[in-house]
Formats: C-alpha cells, sequence, structure tokens
C-alpha cells in the first residue's frame, strides 16, 4: 500500500502557520510590555515611580497567586529563602526601573535594564565572540554615561541597577526551579513584594489623593506589563523554539525606544541611538552564538519565562 505524500507546498505553509502566529504574538507580548511601562509613566506626576511600582506589584500579586494557587502553609525554610531574596529582588528591580524610566526615558532605561541578562549569559561563557559582545556593551554603556550637561547619572546608575537585579533574579528562578514546582516560587516573591510596597502604596494614595485617570495608568501599567506577557508567552512558546524567542527578546530596548518615542514623545541622539544597537546586537549576537548550549540562553529564557508563565501542567 503506497501513501501519497502532500503537496510540496502545502508542508511549508502548514510548518509556517504557527511561527507566523508565534511570531505575532512575541510582539504583541513585547509591545505590551513596553506600552505598559510608557501608560505607567503617565501616573508619575501624580503617583511617582513608587506608587506606579506599587500597583504593578499588587496586580502582578493578584495574577500570579491566582493562577499557580501556591501552598503557602506547605513552604518549607529551604523554600521560603530564595523566594524572599526573589521579592526583594522585585521591588528593587522595578522601583529601579521606573524611577530610571522617569528620569533617562523608557528606550535608555529597558536597554540598560538588558544588561543584566546579558552579563550572566556572557559570565558562562569563554568564547571569544561573547568577549566582542561585553566590550560592545561596555563601550555602550560608556557612552551613554560620557559627561554632558544632560547626563542624569542617577538615571543611569537607577538603570544599572536594574539590569544587577535582573542577573540577581535569574539566579535566583534556577535556584527556585529546583525546590518549587511550576512558579509557585514567583507567585510567593510577588505576594511578599506586594506587601512591602503596601504601607508604600496606601502613604502616597492617602497624601496625593490622587485621580481615577491616574490610578488606571497604573493598574493598565500592571495588566499590559504583567498579565497579557503572562498568558501571550504561554502561548507564543508552544509555536515557537525557545532559542527564537530568546533571539526576539533582544529587540525590546528597540521597541522601548519607539514606543517612547510616539506615546511619551522621547527622542533620542543619534550617539544614543548607536549605543541603543550596539547593546541590541551584543544581546542578539550573544543568544544566536550559543544557540542550544548549556547556560547561556536557557537560563536567560527560563528566568523570563517564570516572571511571566506558569506551566500548562499546574
Amino acid at each position: 500500500m503506497t501513501v501519497e505524500a502532500p503537496p510540496a507546498a502545502t508542508l511549508p505553509a502548514a510548518a509556517a502557520r504557527p511561527w507566523m502566529g508565534g511570531i505575532a504574538m512575541m510582539l504583541g507580548s513585547a509591545l505590551s510590555n513596553q506600552v505598559g511601562a510608557a501608560t505607567g509613566s503617565l501616573a508619575f506626576p501624580a503617583l511617582g515611580p513608587a506608587g506606579v511600582v506599587a500597583v504593578r506589584q499588587w496586580v502582578a500579586a493578584v495574577l500570579l497567586v491566582g493562577i499557580t494557587r501556591p501552598r503557602f502553609r506547605a513552604f518549607t525554610r529551604r523554600e521560603w529563602l530564595p523566594a524572599l531574596a526573589l521579592a526583594a529582588v522585585y521591588a528593587v528591580m522595578n522601583l529601579t526601573l521606573y524611577t530610571a524610566i522617569d528620569r533617562i526615558g523608557l528606550g535608555l532605561a529597558v536597554t540598560l535594564e538588558f544588561l543584566g541578562p546579558l552579563a550572566v549569559a556572557l559570565t558562562a561563557s569563554r568564547r571569544k565572540v561573547d568577549l566582542g559582545c561585553a566590550l560592545i556593551a561596555g563601550v555602550a554603556v560608556a557612552v551613554l554615561m560620557r559627561p554632558q550637561p544632560t547626563t542624569d547619572y542617577l538615571g543611569i546608575a537607577c538603570g544599572l541597577v536594574a539590569a544587577a537585579c535582573w542577573a540577581a533574579y535569574i539566579l535566583l528562578n534556577r535556584t527556585l526551579g529546583t525546590r518549587l514546582p511550576s512558579a509557585q516560587g514567583a507567585a510567593a516573591a510577588s505576594t511578599v513584594s506586594a506587601l512591602v510596597y503596601l504601607p508604600i502604596g496606601v502613604w502616597i494614595f492617602l497624601h496625593h489623593q490622587p485621580s481615577l485617570r491616574y490610578v488606571a495608568y497604573a493598574v493598565a501599567a500592571g495588566v499590559l506589563s504583567s498579565a497579557v506577557p503572562f498568558l501571550v508567552d504561554l502561548l507564543a512558546l508552544r509555536r515557537i523554539p525557545t532559542a527564537f524567542y530568546g533571539l526576539f527578546m533582544s529587540t525590546n530596548p528597540l521597541l522601548a525606544v519607539l514606543v517612547g518615542w510616539i506615546v511619551l514623545h522621547q527622542t533620542l541622539g543619534l550617539v544614543e541611538w548607536l549605543a541603543v544597537a550596539a547593546i541590541i546586537t551584543a544581546n542578539a549576537v550573544a543568544i544566536s552564538a550559543q544557540g542550544g548550549d548549556k547556560g547561556g540562553v536557557r537560563e536567560i529564557l527560563d528566568a523570563r519565562n517564570r516572571r511571566d508563565r506558569v506551566e500548562s501542567e499546574e
């Protein structure tokens, strides 16, 4: 008995369909993340970065706890320790990132933050190409920090602290992934971080009494930067290889610059554009060069995925 093969054009078209859908989802997720950050910055005049972060943490905690339903009472001391450390990282990372957005703009803040996962990937490697990526990124940061009348060193420092926090976040998630199932560790960390921001947020709301419009901006930031990426990334990763997903992550700084320009009317000079492009290129080359090797791109992807998704087998 013979089985006829499908026409030659059928297989590529069928195989391309999930990829095209996955790419569209990744683009939507990345845009949602950056639009959420831009929308949150619209609430800075009334709430400040700390107030916006407080609302975002509350939204993220409700989302993760509602989906993962972690059994907090069953956690052991060995499981709580990295979760508490991750909660501290959450609190500092989001506050420094939003402070950087407030001071130096969305594009530069997100670009500097992406030095965190790049540093983790490059630290685990001894290849010449990775050394070149590190040098490119270092020169780009030096260019962004060059003395100018408008240079905001505090804003740049906040962006670099956010990058260091993201690197710590990656390493802590690796530990949590071996001790707790699904995203229960991330849910626990988000809950603790949300509780830490509870008195801060209440104080800001009582003393500033923001209008509903600014509160809506902050809630939208939590939804667009937490809920939407959480759901969309989960679906996208079923359609495309994780290595391609990691490569696509490198476009986030570019999207942040574009969203900052369109939504917030933030512009960059030619030198800043070149520095951002250099860091994007370093990220893309480092990830693509590591391909399927252990400890490089997988580390970045696992950390990113634990932040925004849970396993479907929960």
